[in-house]
């Protein structure tokens, strides 16, 4: 057994000891977007500083915990803020958490994040349901041993956010009069914005979006062949050609806008799956 799925085993058996049900979604939660772990019933609340081998997070507005209860009749385990590359966590612990998950007994996971939209057809506030993704961290999630028991050496990725569940949430975006977008996100490292000349080579390169988080996740959740839903919520125009200032409280600003209409569409997917 490997150093990693022994750790993970271990947060596993602690997560297990505090709870009476058994998650089958993952919600990974993103900046502004938390307050969703309000409307699990019957909830746990896990503070991350008490699980072994966790990460804690240190990014303003991530509450930084697992809530585990029912949400829509559905068994979900929700991670109240994640962890991101930038603070100086390896990639392994980044994702350490979905790995968890997987053991937990989740197959689908629903990832979040506040992004910048680089397609000038998106406007702050608008949904988009990732398609796919550009991995320009630098990294993968992967790089070292691999334990198969997680799976195999060389991952396949091209279905890596599962096109019967993109289907699904653009169905139900138009059930609710929910004007969805879809693209392309693109993963950076951060913690600076990008400037104006790389984002005017991320979006030549066929980027719709651009945040500091998701592909690792992504990654990890692909390796051991988990169902896979991505959602991010545009904060703000990250045009290079018309760029202006911005920081991380306008991000929040607007995630905390979109909210409502955010959480009424993850509500009503997770009821479908």
């Amino acid at each position: 057994m490997s150093e990693l799925l022994q750790q993970a085993m271990e947060a596993k058996a602690y997560i297990e000891s505090q709870i009476m049900v058994q998650p089958r979604i993952g919600l990974v939660l993103g900046s502004g977007l938390g307050d969703l772990a309000n409307d699990i019933e019957d909830a746990v609340r896990i503070p991350y500083e008490t699980i072994p081998h966790f990460p804690i997070s240190t990014v303003e507005g991530h509450a930084g915990q697992l809530v585990i209860g029912k949400l829509q009749n559905q068994v979900v385990i929700a991670m109240q803020g994640r962890f991101h590359y930038y603070e100086g966590y390896s990639m392994q612990a980044v994702t350490f958490p979905i790995r968890v998950m997987k053991l937990l007994g989740v197959d689908h996971l629903f990832v979040t994040n506040a992004c910048g939209g680089m397609n000038p057809s998106f406007k702050p506030g608008d949904l988009m349901i990732i398609r796919d993704h550009l991995n320009f961290t630098g990294a993968n999630p992967l790089i070292g041993p691999n334990d198969s028991s997680f799976g195999p050496r060389f991952p396949d990725m091209s279905r890596a956010y599962t096109p019967e569940l993109i289907s699904l949430v653009q169905e139900t975006a138009q059930s609710l009069g929910i004007e969805l977008q879809q693209g392309v996100y693109a993963g950076i490292t951060g913690p600076t914005y990008m400037t104006p000349a790389e984002l005017i080579m991320l979006r030549m390169l066929g980027g719709d979006t651009v945040g500091m988080s998701t592909v690792p996740e992504a990654i990890v959740a692909s390796h051991m062949s988990m169902k896979l839903i991505g959602i991010s919520c545009v904060t703000d125009m990250a045009i290079g050609e018309d760029l202006e200032p911005l920081s991380h409280e306008q991000v929040i600003e607007v995630a905390n806008r979109t909210k409502p209409k955010f959480i009424s569409l993850v509500k009503a997917v997770v009821a479908r799956l």
